[in-house]
């Protein structure tokens, strides 16, 4: 279980993530929602030990970040991945194998996943902004993780690709894992998680399932809905 508590984060007198609380279920779909600005990717770089928060704490079953055996049980994904763009796809994964204590995963088996195998010696550089983010993906679960960060992983897919990664992710959950992402792709939001998050101005405005907050309504329409209301306030 993913367990957040009074999680904050200042920058000199502002105020970017106050008094974040969540709890995620192991083996679920958790989609972190919020408008542009809301904090998210802050809160979740901090909940993967990217940042220091001000306040608060991250533990992963029950242990702290500061737990070797934590920090190996996360794969994540930028919003924006960087790449050595002079290596092709499999040099670049199995650079990135390399840095883990366990390299559980076969580099050809993860290719094949996310669909780049056929291009797996192709320069990264050579990349379109879709094959990017199959390889972003493709790193963030090399190690085999069991908890999965993906910050913005639908951005830049076509319609056929974000299919596919949702089936990935949806593989992924039979496997076992946890997977925490933020999108502003609500209609797939509510295709393929279980509980969502939705935090505003750094604060966390609600936290269940789907199908509680939807109340028979499309995800996107309550999600406007709440989110002008909360602006208006």
């Amino acid at each position: 279980m993913i367990k957040i508590e009074n999680l904050k984060k200042k920058y000199f007198e502002t105020t970017v993530v106050s008094d974040l609380n969540l709890e995620v279920k192991k083996g679920t779909i958790f989609g972190f929602l919020g408008p542009n600005g809301a904090g998210k990717t802050t809160a979740v770089k901090m909940v993967v030990g990217l940042c220091q928060p001000t306040e608060g704490k991250v533990s992963i079953d029950g242990k702290g970040l500061e737990s070797l055996s934590s920090r190996e049980k996360i794969g994540y994904m930028p919003e924006d991945p960087y790449f050595y763009e002079q290596l092709n796809a499999h040099e670049f994964l199995d650079y990135m194998r390399s840095l883990f204590r366990k390299n559980n995963r076969d580099i050809d088996e993860v290719l094949q996943l996310v669909g780049l195998k056929d291009v797996k010696n192709k320069n990264v550089g050579a990349f379109s902004k879709g094959m990017k983010q199959r390889l972003g993906l493709a790193q963030a679960i090399i190690n085999d993780p069991e908890y999965l960060f993906l910050d913005e992983p639908l951005d830049g897919l076509d319609p056929i690709g974000r299919l596919e990664f949702k089936k990935i992710f949806l593989k992924l959950k039979k496997e076992g894992k946890t997977i925490f992402f933020n999108s502003h792709v609500l209609s797939d939001v509510e295709e393929i998680c279980d509980d969502i998050g939705i935090i505003h101005k750094g604060k966390l405005i609600y936290s269940g399932s789907v199908k509680s907050f939807c109340k028979g309504q499309p995800l996107e329409k309550r999600f406007v809905e709440v989110i002008t209301k909360e602006i208006s306030n």
